[in-house]
C-alpha cells in the first residue's frame, strides 16, 4: 500500500475525474490498478479499481464480465465487496472499466505480514465472516476458487469482505471442460483434489482454502508453501499423512496416484505440534477443514456451527441467496459480444441506482464485537509480497510435472 505522500502514478480520465478526486494509488496487479479516491458527490472515500486491457483477449473479457455479474448478484451482503459505481468511456471503443467499491484499510495478507498483535478473538471473527460470506456464495451454487488472504479486505473495525470473483465457477459446470481454465493462480491455497484431478469437484475446494487461511492466522505464515505442484503435494502429505486407499482410488490422475503410492507411508503431524499456542477449538476446526478427502471436510454451514465460532454464530443472521447464479454467459467467447454484455450490465446498474433502488438485497447486519472495534491498523509501509504461488511458469498440471521429474 503506497504512502499518501507519494505522487500517484495513475491519472484519471476526464469522465472519471469529473466525479472523483484521486487520493493515492493502493496497489497494482496483473489485471489493473486500485486507487483511493474521494467521491465529490457524496464526500465519501472509495476504492476505484481500474481494469485495463479488458478486451485484449477473450479470457480477460470473460473474467471482467464474470466479476461484474457476480458482484451484482451478491450485492448487499456485508461480507462480500459491493459495486458502488461503474464508469467507462461513453462510446463502445472503451478498453478500461473503473469500478468504485468500499474503501478498506488493508487485506488480510497485509494484516498478517504487518506483525501487529492479533488475538484468538480476531481469528474467530475473521473466519466467521469468511464463512458467513461464503455461505451466501455457496447457496447460489457458486465456487469462489480463489480464497486467500489477499482476496479478503479488512477495515479498522475488523469488518471483512470477500473480493475478486474472476476465477469463480458454477457447481454444475462441466468438470472436464473449462473448470481448470485460468486456474493457474494461488497454489498454496488450492485443494488437493484440484491438483490431483479427482473425479468431481465440490464446494469443499473453498473450505480447504478457509482451512489454509485459519492456519496462516494461527502461525503467521502460509502452511503449505510449495515451489511447484509436486512440492505442494509433498508438503500436504508431510502434514496430513498418506491418504487411505479409498481416497487414493478417487484420484483421477493415474500418474499422481502411483506417485503417492510409491512414497514411504507418512504419519499425521498433530496440529498442536505445529500451533502449540492455538486453542483446542481452533485446532479442531482446522483439522476438520484440512481433510485430504473432500467428502470428510466440513461444509460452510457446519463450519459456522462449530464451537470455535459460537460467539458469533446466529443461523438467523447468516442468509442464503434466494437465487442460483446464472452462468449461461460463459458459453460466449466473442469479444464484441462480451463488450456489449458488460456495457449492458453497467447501464442496468446505473438505471437501478439512479432510480433509488438498491442493486442487491437488503440483508441483516453482522454484529461487531466491541472489544475488536478500531484496533486494526493499515500498514504504514508497503508489505513485501511473495508471488511465487501465483505466478506459475511451469507445467500446467501435476501429470506433466511428474513426467518431467521422471516419476
Amino acid at each position: 500500500m503506497s504512502s499518501s505522500t507519494e505522487k500517484p502514478k495513475l491519472v484519471y480520465p476526464e469522465f472519471l475525474s469529473a466525479r472523483y478526486t484521486l487520493l493515492r494509488e493502493l496497489g497494482q496487479g496483473a489485471y489493473g490498478i486500485v486507487s483511493a479516491a474521494r467521491d465529490k458527490k457524496t464526500g465519501t472515500d472509495v476504492a476505484i479499481k481500474k481494469v485495463h486491457n479488458v478486451f485484449q483477449k477473450p479470457i480477460l473479457a470473460k473474467r471482467a464480465l464474470r466479476e461484474i455479474k457476480l458482484l451484482r448478484h451478491f450485492a448487499g451482503h456485508e461480507n462480500i465487496t459491493s459495486i458502488l459505481d461503474m464508469e467507462t468511456a461513453d462510446n463502445m471503443n472503451f478498453n478500461e472499466i473503473y469500478i468504485s467499491q468500499e474503501l478498506m484499510e488493508a487485506d488480510l495478507h497485509q494484516i498478517i505480514r504487518s506483525e501487529q498483535p492479533l488475538s484468538d478473538a480476531h481469528y474467530q471473527y475473521f473466519i466467521y465472516q469468511i464463512c458467513r460470506g461464503l455461505k451466501y456464495i455457496h447457496s447460489a451454487n457458486v465456487l469462489h476458487r480463489d480464497l486467500k488472504p489477499g482476496n479478503l479486505l479488512v477495515n479498522a473495525d475488523c469488518e471483512l469482505k470477500i473480493c475478486d470473483f474472476g476465477l469463480a465457477r458454477g457447481l454444475t459446470d462441466s468438470q472436464d471442460v473449462g473448470f481448470m481454465t485460468e486456474y493457474v493462480a494461488t497454489r498454496w491455497y488450492r485443494a488437493p483434489e484440484i491438483m490431483l484431478a479427482f473425479r468431481n469437484y465440490t464446494k469443499a475446494i473453498d473450505m480447504w482454502s478457509v482451512g489454509c487461511i485459519l492456519a496462516e492466522l494461527l502461525g503467521g505464515k502460509p502452511l503449505f508453501k510449495g515451489r511447484d505442484y509436486v512440492d505442494q503435494l509433498n508438503q500436504i502429505l508431510g502434514v496430513l499423512g498418506t491418504p487411505d486407499d479409498a481416497t487414493l482410488s478417487r484420484i483421477g490422475s493415474d500418474r499422481a496416484q502411483m506417485y503417492i503410492r510409491s512414497l514411504p507411508k507418512m504419519k499425521v503431524v498433530p496440529w498442536q505440534h505445529l500451533y502449540p499456542k492455538a486453542s483446542p477449538n481452533a485446532l479442531d476446526l482446522l483439522n476438520r477443514l484440512l481433510q485430504f478427502d473432500p467428502e470428510k471436510r466440513l461444509t460452510v454451514e457446519q463450519a459456522l456451527a462449530h464451537p470455535y465460532l459460537e460467539s458469533y454464530h446466529d443461523s438467523e443472521d447468516e442468509p442464503s441467496h434466494p437465487q442460483l447464479f446464472d452462468f449461461s454467459f460463459e458459453v460466449v467467447d466473442n469479444i464484441d459480444e462480451m463488450k456489449a454484455m458488460i456495457s449492458d450490465e453497467i447501464k442496468e446498474f446505473k438505471r437501478k441506482i439512479a432510480g433509488g433502488a438498491s442493486d442487491g438485497l437488503v440483508l441483516p447486519t453482522v454484529p461487531k464485537p466491541q472489544e475488536l472495534s478500531g484496533n486494526i491498523r493499515s500498514p504504514q509501509e508497503p508489505v513485501e509480497r511473495d508471488y511465487r504461488h501465483e505466478d506459475h511458469n511451469g507445467p500446467m498440471d501435476i501429470d506433466e510435472e511428474l513426467k518431467m521429474k521422471g516419476h
